[in-house]
């Protein structure tokens, strides 16, 4: 998925509904979603909640988009031509719909709900991501993870992984990454990580054992959901700072409640995150881009898709500037 943000939203304060916080309870800040349209010429609109300027990332997850349900026949789907990315993986989930995804490693393969795909493009990758002509609504989220310094030039690489269902007390639960309620998935990724779909059945309560080494987030899908003790709505995605072995969720309403967990280590590393390219510098940025344009052999060729590939935007006149997250109080 291509990124033509051109700003960040800010926190919302997570607190209880009413009275105040359990004593000793872990705190859990809101991150509120943005509007931004996907690039390319027919821009479906997404929400964003990673990265912003109170949280850049959860371990090494960085940038959350959470879209739909999209009629197809109202927005025109997503389309989105050939475009590069750098120095992290990309993650496909999808709730409902079906999108052909073709890469620069000669691979064509099909993104379907409770299937993950999962791309790396270190040194240099570019794909395509259209919605099949037989889809009508389409629903579900893309997440990046960046690479660490030592594995930011790593080969291209692509996944697929379909994680089998889990029930627990009121609750089927798909891990896609990481290891979550005695189900552990065999996808590779550079930085421990943790990535489920969990949905809850109306008016239940789930309390799952974590690590305690991991912060977690969780965006809300669907339903009112709440986290610990703080109320989140859909399209929000509550946080939650390491030290945690357990997280408890309470889904509050007479629906089942969709939700997606990430979780992983904090990331000590700063980041420079720009269009669809992550790196630790300006001038990593300028020459990735550089060579995008220049149709450098570094991201390499789709050569059966049908029409042009997407062009980087303008650079900013400024010094692109790493970032890290705040310090953890």
């Amino acid at each position: 998925m291509s990124n033509a943000e051109t700003d960040v939203a800010a926190l919302r304060c997570g607190a209880p509904a009413e009275g105040e916080r359990t004593t000793g309870a872990p705190r859990v800040d809101v991150l509120t979603a943005r509007e931004v349209p996907l690039g390319g010429p027919r821009a479906m609109q997404v929400r964003r909640t990673l990265p912003q300027r109170s949280r850049t990332l959860i371990g090494a997850w960085c940038f959350a988009d959470h879209y739909g349900p999209h009629q197809v026949a109202a927005s025109g789907g997503m389309n989105v031509p050939p475009h590069p990315h750098t120095g992290l993986q990309t993650v496909s989930w999808l709730f409902s719909g079906e999108i052909e995804h073709r890469d620069t490693l000669g691979t064509h393969a099909f993104i379907r709900p409770g299937e993950m795909n999962l791309m790396t493009g270190g040194h240099g990758i570019a794909h395509s991501e259209v919605s099949t002509p037989d889809t009508t609504v389409i629903h579900g989220v893309q997440l990046w993870v960046a690479l660490p310094e030592e594995h930011r030039a790593a080969a291209r690489d692509f996944q697929h992984h379909v994680p089998e269902p889990t029930q627990v007390d009121g609750a089927e639960i798909r891990v896609f990454l990481g290891s979550l309620a005695g189900r552990t998935s065999p996808a590779r990724t550079f930085t421990p990580l943790l990535g489920a779909e969990i949905v809850i059945e109306p008016h239940r309560t789930l309390t799952l054992a974590v690590d305690a080494a991991f912060e977690h987030g969780l965006l809300v899908d669907s339903g009112h959901v709440r986290l610990i003790d703080t109320a989140l709505r859909p399209t929000e995605l509550g946080y939650v700072p390491r030290g945690s072995d357990t997280l408890t969720m309470t889904n509050e309403t007479d629906v089942p409640a969709r939700t997606v967990l990430l979780g992983g280590p904090p990331f000590g590393e700063e980041i420079v995150m720009w269009w669809n390219f992550i790196g630790r510098s300006h001038e990593d940025i300028v020459k990735a881009r550089e060579d995008w344009e220049a149709s450098a052999d570094r991201f390499g060729v789709i050569e059966d898709f049908p029409g042009g590939r997407l062009p980087a935007p303008a650079l900013p006149n400024a010094v692109i500037t790493p970032r890290r997250n705040p310090p953890t109080p």
